[in-house]
């Protein structure tokens, strides 16, 4: 794009209309009643779309250079990357702690009890 070129308002007006349909199945998700796993997935899967939207168009990431988008995306890439390692590290610390630090079962009279 050259410097100080406009884009078209119907552009704008079709990723609103895009945002809205997607704004409505995120709705639908819950208006159905759709549970567990799904439930999530179809849910991060319009806010991942929407937020993609919104940062390509309105705040014009798609024109701009690689640097700049790479300067914007990379960060919050790391951040996921390392939110999910500490995730899975408190994920195993707890199953540890189940196994090691629950108290030993007495014997009574053939019934295993807790202390």
């Amino acid at each position: 794009m050259e410097h100080g070129q406009q884009h078209p308002v119907s552009l704008y007006l079709k990723i609103w209309g895009l945002l809205f349909v997607l704004s409505a199945c995120s709705y639908l998700v819950d208006y159905f009643h759709v549970q567990g796993a799904l439930r999530w997935t179809l849910i991060m899967t319009f806010m991942l779309y929407k937020a993609a939207l919104i940062v390509s168009i309105f705040m014009h990431l798609a024109w701009e250079r690689l640097a700049l988008a790479c300067a914007i995306l990379v960060p919050p890439l790391c951040l996921l990357v390392l939110i999910s390692l500490m995730a899975y590290e408190a994920d195993y610390i707890h199953t540890a702690r189940g196994t090691y630090f629950t108290a030993p079962a007495v014997e009574t009279g053939g019934q295993a009890q807790r202390p």
